[in-house]
């Protein structure tokens, strides 16, 4: 006898049956005027400018630019902090050094020419050509700038020491003598780590400008009407662009309580 393992029918329907809903008290850390959390904090909101050149080939002749859709891509944003070996006073507003590197993602749209019709018409199929244009940069941040001074990273350290032994200096020395030093056969050490907050970037807008010119256009080929037509398939680009970033770094911050929120109720 074949074993049915459906072991439990339910029956399917379209319809969806309304769920009831109770409000609960939140679990919330006790009231406390001094209360301390780790949160995001903004360093500095900067507007990054830079430039860039480029060659670019396509794969098929291009008979015009149709559109470019570009989009910046930072990879790379790393703020430079020197150590501190003074940890309960970490923050310290000075110049640093963000180092920034990235993309900018270019997909052109162009239309190809079908070089070999002929006849007064200009047929072409609608292409595009995906390309990253790489740069990297490093700005000052001067210390006045930052919203609030970074977290310095403080140092490791290690220590060494070691104990007095006094030992027989064996055959061949008076017996009176010993030799008095540390034990080479042990070691002691103490280590002390400190596992730092690494700051941070989000980027917020960008705006860019660029020039595209074409270096072998060419006309097409065949008995077109249209003389002025041509083809290419390398251009040169300039570009201008700059960016809007936040540098943050997680920092422990003191709240002030706001009580039970019942503060601008009336009283009876």
């Amino acid at each position: 006898m074949k074993k049915d393992n459906n072991c439990v029918d339910v029956n399917k329907s379209a319809s969806v049956e309304q769920c009831e809903n109770t409000a609960v008290d939140p679990i919330v850390t006790p009231e406390n005027a001094g209360l301390v959390a780790r949160l995001p904090v903004t360093l500095a909101e900067l507007n990054v400018s830079t430039s860039t050149s480029a060659n670019i080939c396509f794969p098929e002749p291009v008979l015009e630019i149709k559109d470019v859709k570009k989009r910046v891509k930072i990879i790379q944003c790393l703020l430079m902090l020197p150590g501190t070996d003074t940890p309960n006073a970490p923050f310290v507003r000075d110049n640093y050094q963000l180092f920034l590197r990235g993309f900018v993602r270019k997909n052109i749209q162009y239309a190809s020419p079908i070089l070999d019709a002929s006849g007064a018409c200009i047929s072409s199929k609608m292409l595009s050509h995906t390309v990253d244009l790489p740069f990297e940069c490093v700005t000052t941040i001067a210390g006045e700038d930052f919203i609030q001074p970074p977290q310095l990273p403080a140092y490791n350290s290690r220590n060494e020491f070691d104990f007095f032994r006094a030992q027989e200096l064996g055959k061949g020395y008076p017996e009176k003598d010993q030799l008095l030093s540390s034990d080479l056969s042990q070691y002691h050490q103490d280590s002390t780590q400190y596992y730092n907050q690494f700051p941070y970037c989000e980027i917020i807008s960008s705006n860019l400008t660029e020039y595209d010119e074409a270096t072998d256009r060419m006309p097409l080929p065949g008995n077109y009407a249209a003389f002025e037509e041509g083809y290419f398939h390398n251009m040169v680009e300039k570009m201008f662009f700059d960016f809007t970033i936040k540098v943050l770094q997680n920092q422990q911050v003191r709240i002030e309580s706001l009580g039970n929120g019942n503060a601008g109720a009336a009283g009876c």
